[in-house]
């Protein structure tokens, strides 16, 4: 790419378009003091009121700290991308989907209801899966993109039968007031089919073991949404989620062990695969897994340091690693490429990307005076507090952070240290839209490392506080004095320069590592995939073949077995069924129904069967008429006379039945049994309804308002014309229409 003109009109619209992040922060930034002092800021309006939904605002220290990142990094991103994409002719609607997405997770991360909260986490969904597939003529781009939203979109699915389950214990949707139901929610029988399925939801949306695999395939999108989504926003929801349900779900051994160790795995696997990685963003793909995991693992535990130090290491994180994405998307648009081995030697060309590579990666990596170095000594202090496998959260936090330790190396030392390589492009500074971003996120590492206290107590303190009620201090400190963070600390330290100083055989050793592993969970994802097609295939190619009779067959039989075996458990009672109400001519008109069924069956002329299925309308028109409904008779009749007429044009056209052979198989046999099985259902259903007392509700509603409402004597007619007018209009469309149809098929006969 090359660099945008800043007169360019495209280039005009990303920066006029970056004001709407700005905006919003500048709001959210004005609203913090309050927020700091304990306040919380509620809104709503009635959404469904039938359904006591409504969408409501909820802005306290969770929810406005997850805001503030996201507007944050997306007015960086929308500024970056003005140069970065400058050129592209489809960079308005980039920033329809970029704007549009972020849109979604202030939604997300700011509603009280959990109704809005899935529509805005699909909303989130759509837009990662647009942004993502943005370079739609790419396969790859196409293929990343289709995964990315089937693996969070099959999640999201999982997580609205969550919801449905939670408000149906809680008797709520609102968070809020969830909150005041969780000793029941956590001793009811649905706590743990609600649990798994609120965690399917959340460890698809951040990228847990085993739903890891599609984060890294998801950097075939530019470097600036990678930056947005994949850093600080869309992967950051699950955790939003678990965090703010944390006090209705959390503190059960369930809770507790699962994201302990589901975290625990995910940030080994996160950080192993990124030492074998030589794609800069691949490599910082996998270091988000890792850091993803960290987050989750914390957020199992129930004190109050693992809890602090999630919420800190998400704010550390969003940080450095949004600068990063930043910083690799420069040496990509700079030099023409994004492989390790093919980069160095960039320091004196690219002097203000290294400052903000430096910055971001020193934070990374928790040397001291960085604000990752308070982030990683809260880590260790709340690895050593979890209530459930303390021992495997610090060795997971100990062998993750040294190996990020490592890679913070190479992602800042590599490119631009030694003699200048030959490159695909002859490198040199970027505008200043694309660095000044990065440059000022990997600075707040260094400011908010100087300044913990201010950063503890109006961003982390208000966060922890908003899902986990608690009286001790929450405090970020420097320095706390000699104790097992500090030299967990120093230890993370030593590894990972020794990581780094032996980082080519390490390499090997994990790459061979990993492909010895015998299952590898995007090979499961690939499999079920096909699976699922060729069930479909299978499926389709059985059900719909164009067969009428199988159709009938299939939906019939589903519907005898399907209301067939309930009547069988529970068969109802027939004491007071009584016939003395048919009469004579009821019963003959029965009869003749009953012939003409056995004309049907047994006639070897198509014309015949029809004329008998005319006969059976007929017969029951009449009976409409003896029972006293001669509008609806007359509609029988009239339906029933056309449907002859048409199927008989249509039949003409086809060959004499006894052109074949009669079929006595098991064909016939199987429509015989269904055919009698359908009919006796529907008898033992009306009979069963009749055994009890009718509902006049709508009866003495319609009798009441037909004609002082309607000015109508005849009630069927009143229902028809002003009660059902659109119906009655649709099914007079329809005789029209068919009416037509028949028009047609005889000028066409009339012609041949």
């Amino acid at each position: 790419m090359i660099a945008a003109d800043r007169d360019a009109p495209n280039s005009r619209i990303g920066l006029a378009t970056s004001l709407i992040p700005l905006s919003f922060f500048c709001v959210f930034i004005y609203l913090l003091p309050r927020v700091k002092a304990g306040e919380v800021l509620y809104f709503y309006i009635n959404w469904i009121p039938s359904l006591g939904i409504q969408l409501s605002v909820l802005i306290d220290g969770l929810s406005l700290l997850f805001a503030l990142v996201i507007c944050c990094v997306g007015f960086f991103v929308g500024l970056y991308a003005a140069d970065y994409l400058g050129h592209h002719p489809r960079l308005g609607r980039f920033y329809l989907y970029l704007n549009g997405f972020m849109l979604a997770m202030l939604g997300l991360v700011l509603v009280d209801n959990l109704m809005a909260l899935f529509v805005f986490w699909e909303l989130t969904t759509l837009f990662s899966y647009l942004l993502i597939g943005f370079e739609h003529e790419s396969d790859a781009a196409r293929a990343n993109a289709r995964q990315a939203l089937l693996v969070t979109g099959g999640g999201g699915l999982a997580l609205l039968i969550g919801i449905l389950l939670l408000g149906s214990v809680g008797e709520t949707y609102s968070l809020r007031g969830l909150t005041q139901y969780a000793v029941r929610i956590k001793e009811h029988p649905l706590y743990l089919p609600t649990l798994m399925l609120v965690f399917a939801g959340a460890f698809t949306k951040s990228a847990q073991f085993p739903f890891h695999f599609w984060l890294p395939n998801a950097m075939s999108a530019p470097t600036p949404i990678s930056a947005f989504l994949h850093s600080a926003t869309m992967v950051k929801a699950g955790i939003y989620l678990l965090a703010r349900l944390h006090p209705v779900l959390g503190g059960t051994d369930p809770w507790m062990g699962t994201l302990i160790v589901i975290g625990g795995i995910t940030a080994l696997i996160g950080s192993v695969q990124a030492m074998t990685q030589s794609d800069l963003k691949r490599v910082l793909a996998f270091t988000t897994i890792m850091a993803l995991g960290i987050l989750t693992m914390f957020l199992g535990g129930k004190t109050t340091p693992a809890l602090t130090a999630a919420m800190t290491f998400f704010l550390v994180h969003s940080l450095y690693k949004s600068s990063l994405f930043l910083v690799v998307g420069i040496i990509d648009h700079q030099t023409g490429t994004r492989q390790v081995e093919q980069i160095g030697g960039l320091l004196k060309p690219l002097p203000f990307t290294f400052l903000a590579a430096a910055a971001a990666a020193l934070s990374m990596a928790g040397f001291p005076l960085f604000f990752g170095f308070i982030g990683k000594e809260i880590m260790y202090k709340g690895a050593l507090t979890e209530d459930m496998f303390p021992e495997f959260a610090t060795l997971a936090a100990l062998l993750s952070n040294s190996l990020m330790t490592a890679v913070a190396g190479i992602i800042a030392l590599r490119p631009f240290l030694g003699p200048l390589k030959k490159m695909p492009r002859l490198p040199k500074e970027a505008p200043l839209t694309m660095w000044i971003g990065p440059v000022l996120l990997g600075s707040l590492g260094i400011f908010f490392g100087i300044i913990p206290g201010w950063v503890s107590r109006w961003l982390i303190e208000p966060a922890v506080r908003a899902f986990h009620w608690t009286t001790e201090d929450i405090q970020l400190k420097l320095y706390h004095g000699i104790n097992e963070p500090l030299l967990l600390s120093i230890i993370t330290l030593g590894l990972g320069t020794t990581v780094y100083i032996l980082r080519s055989k390490i390499r090997r050793v994990f790459a061979g590592f990993l492909d010895q592993l015998p299952l590898k969970t995007e090979y499961a994802y690939t499999f079920i995939l096909d699976a699922v097609a060729w069930l479909a295939k299978t499926l389709t190619r059985m059900l719909q073949n164009g067969s009428l009779h199988r159709y009938l067959v299939v939906v019939i039989g589903s519907v005898a077995l399907g209301v067939g075996i309930p009547l069988i458990k529970n068969p109802p009672s027939f004491a007071g069924t009584d016939f003395a109400g048919v009469g004579q001519p009821g019963w003959l008109v029965v009869f003749i129904i009953a012939a003409a069924v056995v004309l049907v069956v047994s006639a070897r002329s198509r014309l015949l069967a029809i004329c008998g299925l005319g006969v059976i309308g007929a017969g029951i028109a009449m009976l409409f008429l003896i029972f006293g409904a001669p509008d609806v008779a007359l509609t029988q009749l009239l339906v029933e006379t056309l449907t002859v007429i048409i199927v008989a044009l249509v039949l003409l056209r086809l060959p004499r039945l006894d052109h074949h052979k009669p079929k006595y198989g098991a064909g016939k046999l199987l429509n015989g049994v269904l055919a009698a099985a359908v009919g006796m259902l529907m008898t033992v259903l009306i009979l069963a309804v009749n055994q009890h007392e009718l509902d006049r509700f709508v009866t003495d509603f319609f009798e009441a308002n037909s004609f002082i409402a309607a000015h109508g004597r005849n009630i069927v007619n009143v229902i028809l014309v002003d009660f059902r007018s659109l119906d009655t209009l649709g099914e007079i469309t329809v005789v029209a229409i068919a009416g037509l149809a028949g028009y047609a098929l005889i000028r066409i006969q009339r012609k041949d």
